[in-house]
């Protein structure tokens, strides 16, 4: 069950942030709008939500997924991977203070997001990508491991259609995982019941488990019908100006 999560106010400056894809400029107006939507259904999900000021600094700076790992037992700032984010983590660090008076961190020359790491139960898959980096996932495994959790890697730099491990994976009530076509065969998730996105819904398979709601970007209908018919109840939410920037559901927040 999560209770808390931590999410930060995209700034004017949002459409400067970092992209691969080309599919417009972001409004700022509807950008605003969508964050709140989101918001809204995490606090609807029983969460009761830190929301930080926008951060001028960094126009990436409403990602806060790749700042941290947060557990039960514990948290990591990370390490990001593109230099112009690398003070996203320090930005971060007093509001997870206030929950987490200990914090571990990534350390040079490792770098991690916190999009390349999925929790599945007790263990944790780590996306080996332009982003994070063997030294990094090195360390993190090891602090992984004395909270109790096993973790192995999956290397998807050869992968072009995402930046992420989660913008192709998506852990639903510990077991089951959505994937995109890509990585379904893959053998790390060889003991994991495994529903795979279709492939014009890929987007989709960034979806996030929050209590008893499934959050899901809307415009997925194959994947939304069969995640019901599996018995989840969903919330669709509109993210085009996150995907503009390579951003999804599960990018916007810090969940514990």
């Amino acid at each position: 069950m999560f209770r808390h999560a931590i999410l930060r106010l995209p700034g004017a400056n949002y459409a400067d942030g970092l992209t691969r894809v080309d599919l417009g400029v972001p409004s700022f107006e509807l950008t605003l709008a969508q964050h709140a939507a989101y918001a809204d259904a995490l606090r609807d999900a029983g969460l009761a939500l830190t929301v930080l000021p926008a951060d001028p600094r960094h126009p990436d700076g409403t990602f806060v997924e790749d700042t941290a790992i947060v557990l039960a037992e514990g948290a990591i700032l990370t390490r990001p991977g593109a230099s112009s984010r690398l003070g996203e983590a320090e930005a971060i660090e007093p509001a997870l203070r206030a929950f987490f008076p200990t914090l571990a961190t990534i350390e040079a020359p490792g770098t991690v997001d916190g999009g390349d790491i999925c929790e599945a139960g007790r263990h944790v898959f780590i996306g080996i990508s332009a982003r994070t980096n063997e030294h990094g996932a090195r360390q993190l495994a090891r602090w992984l491991q004395t909270r109790g959790y096993g973790a192995s890697t999956v290397d998807i730099r050869g992968l072009d259609s995402i930046l992420h491990l989660k913008s192709g994976i998506a852990c639903l009530a510990g077991e089951r995982l959505l994937l995109i076509p890509e990585l379904a065969a893959h053998p790390a998730f060889a003991g994991h019941e495994r529903v795979v996105v279709d492939a014009a819904e890929a987007y989709g398979a960034n979806a996030v488990q929050v209590n008893d709601t499934v959050l899901l970007a809307r415009g997925h209908p194959k994947l939304a019908a069969n995640l019901r018919a599996l018995g989840y109840r969903l919330r669709e939410l509109d993210m085009s100006e996150f995907a503009k920037l390579d951003g999804g559901l599960s990018c916007l927040s810090l969940r514990f």
